[in-house]
């Protein structure tokens, strides 16, 4: 039975998972919900999610939600190229950049979803909170990458996959309307944080990255 994938166009989430398929070069089925359709609500999906959240992948028996959890189960199921390393330091370096996405680079969202939703004035002082944040962040990826090619590593690993979809948002979201009203120069990432903007386009380089991009930002 196919891998079957469940997710959102845009979500940094799902996109994480979709990148360590191609990575991997495993075959799957792309199933695309609607949240404005109330798809992630239906009584299917929350059968497979009580969450009502993606991504989940379904591999035969197996169900897993999260998308770290699932860039763990996928490295174990499907071990090469190996995502999370073949040592026990190698994994743990990984593992370590792993929880510094989800602990902050996830907090991107506190920016990325009010430019995406327009709410920009209603969330100003969320938004004013997390800028410093993100730029913080986005000076320790420079840093990290100033260093070495990827950020756990010599080589591509579950740290590239986990951290590039959040900040390829940050792009997108400072590309909104809402985006000009606050002082951040997010839209110049790529010239500002020179060694950032070349590990993001090593990682759009990748066999099969164009099959992750989100296609509704393609219109």
């Amino acid at each position: 039975m196919a891998i079957e994938l469940f997710w959102l166009s845009g979500s940094p989430f799902a996109w994480r998972v979709m990148l360590g398929l191609e990575v991997k070069g495993l075959a799957y089925q792309a199933r695309k919900l609607e949240r404005s359709k109330g798809e992630t609500r239906s009584p299917e999906f929350l059968a497979i999610n009580p969450r009502g959240q993606v991504p989940v992948l379904r591999d035969g028996d197996v169900t897993v939600r999260e998308s770290v959890a699932i860039l763990a189960y996928l490295d174990r199921q499907y071990p090469e190229p190996p995502l999370f390393g073949r040592t026990g330091a190698e994994a743990a370096a990984i593992w370590q950049e792993v929880m510094e996405s989800v602990l902050f680079l996830d907090r991107f969202d506190d920016f990325v979803l009010p430019m995406f939703f327009g709410e920009g004035a209603a969330k100003e002082r969320q938004v004013l909170a997390v800028i410093p944040i993100i730029e913080a962040e986005l000076d320790r990826l420079q840093r990290t990458l100033e260093a070495r090619s990827w950020l756990a590593g010599p080589t591509l690993s579950a740290a590239d996959i986990a951290a590039y979809p959040m900040v390829r948002s940050l792009l997108r979201a400072a590309e909104k309307p809402d985006a000009a009203r606050f002082q951040q120069g997010f839209l110049r990432l790529r010239e500002s944080h020179p060694a950032v903007g070349a590990w993001m386009a090593r990682i759009e380089a990748l066999p099969g990255y164009d099959r992750t991009f989100p296609p509704h930002w393609k219109q």
